[in-house]
């Protein structure tokens, strides 16, 4: 499996601070931001990782991960993304980097406390179709939100006012080979941008999309308060930690 960590955008929402940076460059307690997603791969095994980003700071990304040594890794790949296509359209830049191989996406700014190797395994397992990660929250408001029913996802509703389940989706998800297929038959939203949910739904239609449950604490860091609040977490408890059963296949835990 290859790994991709999508780091593009404006971040326009953390402005003044990404007027001279990329956000995924933005510091959270003792690292840039960008380290925890690559060392989440890295932890689940995941060392063929391609870094999809653009804006004005491209080149700081090199700078500072270089070839990856900081991981361990060999090799770090990089792709430029043109304007603000949306998530899916960045995805799309991985397609001659996947050479037909499954892909766990994993977004530039979200962090974990501990690690995807159960669900990496268990997507290995399964061979085919997409799994994407949930989490209980108390604001499921704020995210696509998932409806379940045994161990496949039958629903996603992006940012509901009334939310039917407090199952968020969070920003790493696996997929198939196939994703780039799906990704070609996509029509920009009405932001004019090509949207992962559409993905997501795609295989929602053919049956094909399973869910892990997170456990341990997530966040994105993608706002002022939720950078705070990543701060906070990483400084207390520490993240990415080496602790095995992070997900526990297709049981939701209680609470939040």
């Amino acid at each position: 499996m290859k790994g991709v960590v999508l780091a593009g955008g404006t971040g326009s929402r953390l402005h003044p601070l990404t007027k001279v940076t990329n956000k995924h460059l933005l510091p959270v307690y003792d690292k840039p931001m960008i380290y925890y997603p690559i060392q989440t791969l890295v932890n689940a095994g995941i060392t063929d990782i391609l870094l999809v980003t653009g804006g004005n700071n491209a080149g700081e990304f090199l700078r500072l991960l270089g070839n990856g040594q900081d991981f361990g890794l060999q090799h770090l790949n990089y792709a430029y993304q043109e304007g603000e296509g949306g998530i899916a359209q960045a995805l799309s830049l991985a397609e001659y980097f996947a050479g037909g191989a499954p892909v766990c996406v994993i977004l530039g700014d979200n962090l974990i406390e501990r690690n995807i190797c159960t669900a990496t395994k268990s997507f290995e397992k399964e061979g085919k179709g997409a799994k994407i990660i949930l989490k209980a929250v108390s604001d499921a408001a704020r995210f696509g939100v998932a409806e379940v029913k045994g161990d496949r996802v039958i629903r996603i509703e992006e940012k509901p006012k009334a939310p039917k389940s407090d199952k968020a989706v969070i920003g790493i998800y696996f997929y198939d080979g196939k994703v780039f297929e799906k990704i070609r038959r996509l029509k920009p939203s009405g932001r004019g941008e090509l949207e992962i949910t559409d993905v997501n739904n795609l295989y929602i239609e053919e049956g094909m999309l399973t869910y892990e449950v997170l456990e341990g604490w997530w966040t994105d860091a993608g706002t002022f308060e939720s950078l705070l609040r990543a701060n906070d977490l990483v400084a207390r408890t520490g993240a990415n930690k080496m602790t095995p059963n992070l997900v526990s296949s297709s049981v939701m835990p209680q609470g939040g």
